[in-house]
């Protein structure tokens, strides 16, 4: 892939959860300030992993694609990097009295999202479509694409056996280590006519700090969509989800570390150099990792430092905007 900053007017964004809901709606921001400034204004769409998502009391629960359609839409709960600020929560206290296994938690906003999707998708309809009415109503400013329509399912080998990725995640804390990643599905599944028609019109595609294992990973793991990603014409620009040795969210440094490889910023652009050889074409690490950038740069890719960390609406805006710069100067 080669950059061409006049190839085509979107943004196509890889992402997971929270991470790549931060950044996705930092870029949200940015491509917004550049229209009010009169510059070209380019279209987001952000393709999501869905493999981490479940049956819950009967219900279609896609965590990432929430996520993201939350934070991108200002509804989201920053505290706990999911569900909905200000949430109730009477339907799951009323679901426990009556004896339900209520470990992962649904608000009671959150709620009408899962039973509107579950519908939509006992009608007949693809998950696709169902997210761009659920977006549509939130007022998303940009286009949500899950990866595949297609039933993929994550599960993690642990000492315990094999667990399905929220079982890992959230029941059990995250505690196990990780020796194996599987895909249940993966092999039938394929990207979306709008999944393949995003990449290959993209002018700049981003791959998020999410994690790069299960869910970049996930994404990745579609048949066909590494293929078109290599295929596509736009610069593609990776964001470590790791900073200073440890990840600011979630477990990438420990399945990074257990599945063999070194848990920093230089082991994740190591990952991706021998998983993905040609896929990233420039890195972007904070600036506390100038020693791990330097560690790397006889794999290929560039590699340029900026504080990564996106604590605030700011920060977001300020990272999204700084990569669109370098990247996509227009």
């Amino acid at each position: 892939m080669t950059a061409d900053s006049g190839a085509g007017a979107s943004v196509v964004v890889l992402a997971g959860g929270y991470g790549g809901a931060k950044l996705s709606h930092g870029l949200a921001l940015a491509v917004a300030e550049r229209s009010a400034a009169g510059r070209p204004r380019f279209e987001l769409s952000v393709i999501v992993n869905t493999g981490d998502d479940l049956e819950l009391h009967g219900l279609a629960v896609s965590p990432d694609l929430d996520t993201v359609m939350y934070t991108l839409a200002g509804l989201a709960n920053d505290e706990t990097g999911w569900g909905l600020r200000d949430e109730t929560w009477s339907t799951s206290s009323m679901l426990a009295r009556y004896g339900a296994d209520t470990w992962f938690q649904l608000g009671d906003r959150d709620m009408a999202t899962h039973l509107r999707r579950t519908q939509g998708l006992r009608a007949g309809r693809r998950l696709t479509e169902v997210t761009a009415e659920l977006a549509a109503a939130l007022e998303v400013p940009a286009t949500l694409l899950p990866m595949t329509d297609d039933p993929v399912r994550t599960e993690v080998r642990t000492a315990a056996g094999w667990l399905e990725f929220q079982d890992y995640f959230v029941r059990r804390g995250q505690r196990d280590t990780v020796l194996e990643i599987r895909r249940r599905g993966i092999e039938a599944a394929r990207p979306t006519a709008e999944v393949a028609r995003a990449v290959a019109d993209a002018a700049l595609i981003i791959v998020a700090p999410s994690n790069p294992f299960v869910s970049v990973g996930t994404i990745l793991a579609v048949p066909g969509m590494l293929d078109a990603l290599l295929a596509a014409s736009a610069e593609v620009v990776a964001v470590s989800p790791v900073v200073g040795g440890a990840a600011l969210r979630g477990p990438a440094d420990r399945m990074r570390e257990s599945l063999g490889g070194r848990a920093t910023a230089g082991g994740v652009v190591e990952h991706y150099a021998g998983h993905y050889p040609g896929l990233v074409d420039s890195w972007v690490l904070d600036t506390v990792d100038a020693e791990e950038a330097r560690s790397v740069r006889d794999l290929g890719p560039t590699v340029e430092l900026r504080e990564t960390v996106m604590r605030s609406r700011d920060d977001r805006r300020r990272l999204a905007q700084a990569i669109l710069e370098a990247h996509l100067p227009g």
